[in-house]
C-alpha cells in the first residue's frame, strides 16, 4: 500500500508560480512511477505530466508543456510539480498518482494509488 499527501496548493494571480509537492510512503518510492493529474470543476480528470521511476523521462499534456515540470527526489520520497506562468484554466484539483509499472503512465487506469488532490485557483 502507498499513501500519497499532497501539498502546496493555493490561491494565485495569473502569471504567477506555484509548485506542488506529493510525499509517498508505504512502499519503495524509487520503484513507483509517478503523475500528476488534474479536474475542473464540472469536468472530468485529465493527465498533466509522468515522470519514469529514476526521473529520467518525463510527459506533458499540450495543454502544460513548457509552463509545468515534474522533478522528484527519491531520497525524500517525493514528485513535484513545478506550475510557472499559471492560467485561470490552470485551475483545479491537482491530484498525484503512484503506478507500480515500469514505463511511464498517461491514463488513470494505469495508476494504483491517488493522493487526496490539493486546490490550485489561478486568478485573472
Amino acid at each position: 500500500q502507498v499513501q500519497l499527501v499532497e501539498s502546496g496548493g493555493g490561491l494565485v494571480q495569473a502569471g504567477d508560480s506555484l509548485r506542488l509537492s506529493c510525499a509517498a510512503s508505504g512502499r519503495t518510492f524509487s520503484g513507483l512511477a509517478m503523475g500528476w493529474f488534474r479536474q475542473a470543476p464540472g469536468k472530468e480528470r485529465d493527465f498533466v505530466g509522468a515522470i519514469s521511476r529514476s526521473g529520467g523521462i518525463t510527459f506533458y499534456a499540450d495543454s502544460v508543456k513548457g509552463r509545468f515540470t515534474i522533478s522528484r527526489d527519491n531520497a525524500k520520497n517525493t514528485v513535484y510539480l513545478q506550475m510557472n506562468s499559471l492560467k485561470p484554466e490552470d485551475t483545479a484539483v491537482y491530484y498525484c498518482a503512484a503506478a507500480l509499472l515500469g514505463y511511464v503512465p498517461r491514463f488513470q487506469y494505469e495508476y494504483d494509488y491517488w493522493g487526496q488532490g490539493t486546490q490550485v485557483t489561478v486568478s485573472s
